[in-house]
């Protein structure tokens, strides 16, 4: 049982987890080319914010994306591949979480020229301890950033585990 957590929660945690799979970009990845008994994709997932507008603003102007829509009580960014991140506002604990995503080299440069153009902090690593720096990972490129919230974003041109 999820001690002090709302009924929401447990249910929202209770869906994401009974229906999480492996993104189909992910399907050239090393670790993708085992032979799949089902044909589950991750349609969504749930990121905890304590403003929507400014956190699901904020990813959709860094990607590049369409501004975020309304779905009940969510503020839904759309990807490229069908995926949704909803954007869901609490005055609870944010969990921190880490987002990965897939872009093609004219995209990162795009996406590196409008974080950097608000200032913020960039690392090579996870454990953000390569500040300033871009990792070259299967020989391809990956930063890490903040969002408003703490969570930690990365984008990377070449899934992690795919061949050189």
């Amino acid at each position: 049982m999820l001690t002090g957590r709302s009924p929401i929660f447990a249910r929202v945690l209770s869906f994401q987890l009974q229906y999480a799979a492996v993104p189909v970009w992910r399907s050239n990845c090393c670790l993708a080319k085992k032979k799949r008994s089902m044909s589950a994709q991750l349609n969504h997932t749930i990121v905890w914010c304590r403003d929507q507008q400014k956190s699901a603003g904020f990813l959709a102007q860094v990607l590049g994306l369409p501004a975020p829509r309304q779905f009940m009580h969510f503020l839904v960014v759309d990807l490229a591949n069908g995926v949704s991140l909803d954007y869901y506002q609490s005055e609870e604990h944010v969990g921190l979480q880490q987002y990965a995503f897939f872009v093609s080299e004219t995209e990162f440069d795009a996406v590196f020229s409008r974080i950097r153009a608000r200032g913020l902090d960039v690392w090579a690593d996870p454990a953000r301890t390569l500040l300033g720096q871009i990792n070259h990972h299967f020989g391809g490129r990956g930063v890490y950033f903040q969002d408003p919230d703490g969570h930690l974003l990365e984008i990377i041109t070449r899934p992690y585990g795919s061949e050189t």
